[in-house]
């Protein structure tokens, strides 16, 4: 027999929205999770010192390599594929969201390329790529490398979610205390 608690709790039970790519999750859960993220300003979240590795995360099968990015105080950047390590530099605009990586090598200047801020906290770091980008990868999604080392990239968006879910837990919480009180004052007032 149900259980009429258990029907309940799954009203409010949060699911992950269904989508086959990382780029399409990302777009179904940004608004509800992007209140929760911090600016660039605040590089205590993804620059260390020692530098703070950022495990890049990809839905493409055939991606096999292991891609660590470092943003490191001064502007440094490090790419670690597979640690081959690659230097470049990166900074941000003044007064934006955006951030500029440059990435070149000894025999000159490589790409540089802009992004805008998706989302960052303590454990991912969500840049966008600035412009209309109908052919490629919209999202260049990285995680804390201490904290996602070993999941899918399925398993990474779940963990990104579940700051939502947490958030919407405590509202749960709060909605049930608020009602046990008013159906108390509601049956104490009719004594």
């Amino acid at each position: 027999m149900d259980n009429p608690l258990d029907r309940i709790e799954e009203t409010f039970e949060v699911d992950l929205p269904d989508k086959d790519t990382l780029d399409d999750l990302v777009d179904a859960i940004l608004p509800q999770i992007g209140h929760l993220g911090e600016d660039l300003r605040e590089q205590n979240f993804y620059v260390a010192p020692g530098g703070k590795p950022w495990l890049e995360i990809r839905d493409d099968p055939g991606f096999q390599e292991t891609v660590v990015h470092f943003f490191n105080d001064g502007g440094e950047y490090l790419q670690s594929i597979d640690g081959n390590v690659h230097k470049g530099r990166w900074r941000l605009l003044d007064g934006t969201n955006k951030m500029i990586i440059e990435q070149g090598s000894e025999k000159g200047p490589g790409r540089s390329e802009l992004y805008e801020l998706a989302f960052l906290n303590q454990f991912f770091f969500i840049l966008r790529k600035h412009g209309n980008q109908h052919r490629g990868k919209r999202y260049f999604f990285m995680a804390y490398e201490g904290a996602v080392r070993g999941l899918k990239w399925r398993d990474c968006i779940e963990l990104l979610y579940n700051e939502y879910r947490s958030q919407w837990g405590m509202f749960q919480y709060l909605l049930i205390i608020i009602i046990v009180i008013v159906v108390g004052v509601v049956l104490f007032s009719m004594w």
